[in-house]
């Protein structure tokens, strides 16, 4: 606040009360939006983000309750002038305590004559600084001694600066108080000089920031987390998708095998990432011509996203590849395969759909567990396969799985899929949507020509899952 000694100074003229009870209001209806809006948010301590946003949610609330504060300070005027020097009472009377936790006790007032070597400090300072009101307030050579060690240097920079040359002080410094607690104080002041240019005073106001500051901080710290987990989750993703693309054959256009004769299969596959989670799922499909010259058909999911799953399933496809070139059959590599999932030392659930296909007589030898059956579309129609008994991978231990057989014929057209590759459908409804796409599988050349029809009718949707699909069609 203005030194007395600074009187001869034009005052400035107090703003109408009616503008700023119009600001005022402005301010709390504000503060009430943004407490809302914060009530409203999720509060999940595990999501970096969302403890970010609820950080900052927070410092917006503590800098409008202080402008709204400010406001008022403003609309009611200063304190009262308190009486001169030479009409001091006979017995000191200590100001009243504001209310903890407002503004008024966060805001305190000095004045060091230098003249006199008098000190002069309100009652919202000696609550700042934790001084017992009875005490004399300290001078600015006592002043550093409540100052933090690391912080002494940065005061007596600011109060030489403004003794000397006169400049404003405007800086930041912790003290100790003598409870033991550690407060950031923002102190603002400046000069008062006498008639011949020399300082005679200096007049401070000293608001107490460690609130601010912890939320501040706060923020930072919230802010730094998220960008760490960000930075994470893009590694992550990068290593899945490499992971992925280093295990699944190529999906963009046909797939291609080593025959060693002529070519029994037209062979198609594409993968459909998630459009709601960056993340990569352990969906697969898999076309490996064996060394007997049959075909290894295969399409799987394994719950979860992010690397450990993309893992997971590169092991799974692995053992997959491994046993069907070993002469296993479909069934009983399906019970292996649930061994292998069992064994794992990460818990995981996962389904699969295993196919050998046997070009010299055109049979379909099969086994799934708990996965979409594949679907056979023949002369402008389709039909499922009636699936064989077999439970989800990791489900119980000793699990058997029946294998079932299919005989196919020239021109015929078998889907294999994974859950999610038509979004908002369940098992019966996505198998109606695909079997609705028969008289446009008869009327294409080429098994990518399906897939591209599959995609033009699913492709586009938004799916909370990753999906695949893998199309054969026998060719002879």
């Amino acid at each position: 606040m203005p030194s007395h000694l600074s009187a001869d100074r034009p005052s400035a003229q107090p703003p109408g009360r009616g503008s700023v009870d119009a600001l005022i209001s402005q301010t709390r209806r504000l503060k009430g939006d943004v407490d809302a809006v914060r009530r409203d948010a999720p509060s999940d301590d595990s999501d970096p983000q969302e403890r970010w946003q609820r950080a900052l949610y927070d410092l917006a609330l503590h800098q409008l309750s202080d402008l709204d504060e400010h406001l008022a300070q403003l609309r009611d005027g200063p304190p009262a002038v308190p009486s001169a020097a030479g009409a001091e009472p006979a017995t000191r009377t200590a100001p009243p305590a504001p209310r903890r936790g407002s503004l008024l006790s966060r805001v305190g007032s000095a004045e060091w004559n230098l003249l006199t070597d008098e000190a002069s400090w309100s009652g919202e300072l000696y609550e700042i600084l934790g001084r017992d009101r009875s005490a004399p307030p300290l001078t600015l050579d006592e002043l550093p001694s409540l100052v933090l060690d690391e912080d002494k240097p940065k005061l007596t920079v600011m109060v030489t600066d403004c003794l000397v040359d006169a400049k404003r002080i405007d800086g930041e410094f912790r003290v100790l108080r003598p409870d033991g607690e550690v407060r950031t104080v923002h102190m603002m002041g400046e000069p008062v000089l006498a008639a011949d240019g020399s300082t005679a005073s200096m007049w401070a106001v000293l608001r107490d920031v460690s609130e601010l500051r912890r939320s501040e901080r706060a923020v930072s710290e919230t802010r730094d987390s998220l960008q760490r987990h960000r930075q994470h989750a893009q590694s992550e993703h990068r290593l899945a998708v490499e992971l992925q693309e280093a295990v699944l054959p190529p999906w963009r256009g046909s797939l291609r095998l080593p025959h060693q004769g002529a070519e029994t299969l037209d062979l198609a596959a594409h993968y459909l990432p998630s459009s709601s989670s960056a993340l990569i799922g352990g969906d697969w499909y898999d076309a490996l011509e064996l060394a007997d010259g049959d075909t290894l058909l295969s399409v799987g999911d394994l719950t979860g996203h992010g690397v450990a799953v993309a893992s997971g399933m590169a092991t799974l496809l692995g053992a997959v590849r491994g046993m069907a070139m070993a002469g296993t059959q479909p069934g009983r590599l399906m019970a292996l395969l649930n061994q292998l999932v069992d064994a794992t030392v990460q818990p995981a659930l996962g389904s699969a759909v295993c196919c050998r296909y046997r070009p010299r007589t055109r049979t379909l030898a099969w086994a799934q567990a708990g996965h979409p059956a594949p679907l056979l579309f023949r002369g402008g129609t389709g039909r499922r396969l009636h699936s064989p008994d077999g439970v989800l991978l990791g489900a119980t231990s000793g699990a058997v799985y029946a294998q079932a057989e299919e005989t196919l014929e020239p021109g015929d057209l078998l889907l294999l899929y994974t859950d999610g590759l038509v979004p908002g459908c369940d098992n019966a409804a996505a198998v109606n949507r695909l079997l609705d796409l028969a008289p446009r599988f008869e009327g294409a050349r080429a098994a990518q020509d399906c897939a591209r029809t599959v995609m033009e009718e699913f492709g586009e949707t938004e799916r909370e899952d990753d999906a695949c699909v893998l199309i054969a069609k026998v060719t002879s």
